[in-house]
């Protein structure tokens, strides 16, 4: 099958490694039965730029793109909307495991490279079990996270949030609750959503300037 030809810009292979962090983390929340692998497609014969927990194929940086993955990569071709789609197959040791295959999209909207996921199905269950349920997360603290329709909501949500920590806090004084509370929505990144200040002022009833106070205060 012979390979199409593909020209990439300086932006294009800037795109193309701005993927390799989002493959390190896919790669780390899946586990050690997941291999994540980029294809740079400028050189079919040494199209994979990155790959993680190559060990599972065999392969590693520098390898050539699969007779498989440049069949899909064709199709996608052909069918200008299929930018992404999964497939079952089997390894040469006859190992299942379950594959998705999305474009990445270059500066002209056109396809430079292949996000490749491929979960390996021969893992015993209760290895992904015990690795989905503790893994590196133990070493974290259990988060409550609440999705929300809007950053007004989410500002909402984290004030009284706040509002209910500072004021469960007797250690805090009355004259510096406020204060306390324009911290912690700080210290979450909530003054980097658009009028939040106004917002956080409105329901704290003072004025947006002294929330600009508060947070000139905390920057020194």
């Amino acid at each position: 099958m012979e390979s199409p030809v593909f020209s990439l810009s300086e932006r294009d292979r800037a795109i193309l490694y701005s993927h390799i962090n989002m493959a390190d983390g896919v790669a780390e929340f899946l586990g050690d039965f997941c291999e994540v692998v980029i294809h740079n497609l400028e050189n079919m014969d040494h199209s994979v730029m990155h790959i993680v927990n190559g060990n599972l194929s065999g392969r590693q940086i520098g390898a050539s793109i699969s007779e498989v993955t440049l069949s899909f990569l064709n199709r996608m071709l052909a069918e200008p909307n299929l930018k992404h789609l999964y497939y079952f197959a089997k390894n040469k040791r006859g190992e299942t495991f379950k594959s998705s295959i999305t474009a990445i999209m270059g500066e002209k909207g056109n396809i430079i490279g292949l996000f490749c996921i491929n979960m390996y199905l021969a893992a015993p269950i209760s290895s992904l079990v015990n690795f989905m349920c503790q893994g590196e997360s133990a070493k974290q603290e259990n988060i409550s996270e609440t999705f929300v329709e809007n950053t007004e909501e989410l500002m909402l949500h984290a004030l009284e949030e706040a509002k209910k920590a500072v004021y469960s806090n007797l250690a805090i004084s009355s004259s510096n609750k406020n204060k306390e509370i324009v911290s912690i929505l700080y210290q979450k990144g909530i003054f980097n959503l658009k009028d939040s200040v106004i917002t956080i002022a409105e329901h704290l009833g003072i004025s947006k300037n002294t929330v600009y106070m508060h947070i000139r205060n905390m920057n020194k």
